[in-house]
């Protein structure tokens, strides 16, 4: 078994993700997006290399805040083009054993009818190693076009994706009891409907009366990932999530959420130790330090610093195209991502950044923490960034695909194992299992999921 940290290989279903600039370079194979193969590859470099997860971020619309048109997103390949996730995890799921898949889904524009049908699904064919990252989305575009006007309303997002998550638990843990499906060819009888039970859920946002459509998988309900950094979104982490993606250009800031979502989480009943935090970092290594200098260099100069702004303008809801790198960006009400705006205008009482400290400091690739070094080095710099940040693991930045992740498992992983920090994963588990070593393949029972 894995000792201790966690290990989440991060990406999208794009060209370029957090990448910026990044498809230009010729060892990059992430252009191949649309490829099986790619995925499949990908998937099974990060199993043999002991990563517990394969996070896969998502997005419902174009990235089109900059100067009001989705054209400078298209032309530098920012988050665009892009293709479903789900839809992927079939193929790399039957072609490794022990890969977690977590999958980003919005319950802004799902029905939890069908959603938990496709989770369950997925569910059994991984035969329980997938998670759910719930989000309830931020770009207007995907609002214009999913049949409303403009998006909802930013804490009234987070009041359906509540709901949401209470019709899913009823369809996934009480709907169906364990020895429902009895199989019995001799009497004729698969399942036994005296132990199926409609959910009968009426609620401001969802009528689901029925029954849950599907049998119960391994895990029946999937790993909940979340990252809520806003006020609200931490009121939902805390009370859902079993992993939480934080956020933070330093450990003091990430340790400062990780703190408020425990806290939170106790308010909500919850265990010391029900939920689990990793954060985005970029690693760049090589066999000694001066190669891995050398390669920092050559990512830097092909770094798209404007296409970081395109990306961020979005997230947020605000458009930069207008405003001086080195100008402080002052906190605005926004109905997209709160907390990601933060990270530049500076919580209550901190002090704001400019966009060029953020997005092109003199040290580092962008808002994610950047490691550089020989495997030794970095080793050390992930241990202790663990330590101050108080998180659990790591969500690795595919910085080059599938390079990034090889020099990783190359220079690093053995790093990692001699200090004591990961172990040599012999057992097929559940991905909560492998998460939770200590539990079952079900959430723990303080989990809302089981209140039911």
């Amino acid at each position: 078994m894995r000792n201790n940290i966690i290990l989440s290989g991060f990406t999208m279903a794009a060209v370029s993700h957090i990448n910026y600039g990044m498809w230009r370079d010729p060892q990059d194979q992430s252009h191949r997006y649309t490829d099986i193969e790619y995925w499949v590859g990908l998937a099974k470099l990060l199993e043999e290399n002991d990563f517990d997860c394969l996070f896969i971020a998502d997005a419902l619309g174009l990235i089109d805040s900059w100067q009001g048109s989705p054209a400078a997103s298209l032309k530098q390949g920012i988050q665009s083009p892009l293709i479903d996730p789900l839809l992927l995890v079939s193929a790399m799921a039957a072609q490794t054993k022990r890969l977690g898949f977590g999958i980003t889904v919005s319950t802004t524009y799902e029905q939890p009818y069908l959603l938990a049908r496709k989770f369950t699904t997925l569910d059994h064919l991984t035969n329980g190693r997938i998670a759910w990252n719930v989000v309830t989305s931020q770009l207007e575009s995907a609002a214009r076009n999913l049949g409303l006007e403009k998006q909802i309303d930013h804490d009234e997002r987070y009041e359906r994706a509540q709901e949401f998550l209470e019709v899913t638990y009823k369809l996934w843990e009480g709907s169906w009891e364990d020895d429902a499906v009895r199989r019995d060819r001799e009497a004729g009888v698969y399942t036994d409907p005296a132990k199926v039970h409609p959910i009968r859920h009426q609620g401001r946002w969802f009528t689901v009366p029925d029954a849950h459509l599907s049998e119960p998988s391994p895990q029946r309900t999937p790993v909940i990932f979340q990252a809520g950094g806003s006020p609200r979104g931490i009121d939902f982490a805390a009370r859902h999530a079993e992993v939480v993606f934080v956020a933070g250009l330093d450990a003091s800031g990430v340790r400062r959420q990780v703190t408020a979502i425990k806290s939170r989480a106790a308010e909500f009943g919850r265990s010391p130790g029900a939920i689990k935090f990793i954060s985005a970092v970029t690693v760049i290594t090589a066999e000694t330090e001066r190669e891995a200098q050398q390669r920092y260099s050559e990512r830097r100069a092909r770094y798209d610093l404007q296409g970081a702004l395109i990306h961020y303008g979005a997230s947020t809801g605000v458009d930069l195209s207008g405003h001086s790198l080195d100008a402080p960006l002052a906190w605005q009400q926004t109905n997209s991502n709160r907390s990601l705006l933060k990270m530049v205008t500076g919580e209550d009482g901190q002090p704001s950044r400019t966009l060029r400290e953020v997005f092109h400091p003199e040290q580092g690739l962008g808002r994610q923490k950047t490691f550089v070094g020989s495997g030794a080095s970095v080793a050390g710099q992930l241990a202790q960034w663990l330590q101050e940040s108080d998180t659990d693991g790591i969500n690795l930045a595919q910085w080059l695909s599938p390079g990034c992740f090889e020099d990783f498992a190359r220079w690093v992983i053995p790093e990692l194992k001699q200090r004591g920090l990961l172990g040599n994963p012999t057992e097929t588990l559940t991905l909560r299992q492998r998460l939770f070593p200590d539990g079952g393949a079900e959430p723990a029972a303080d989990h809302p999921s089981q209140q039911n």
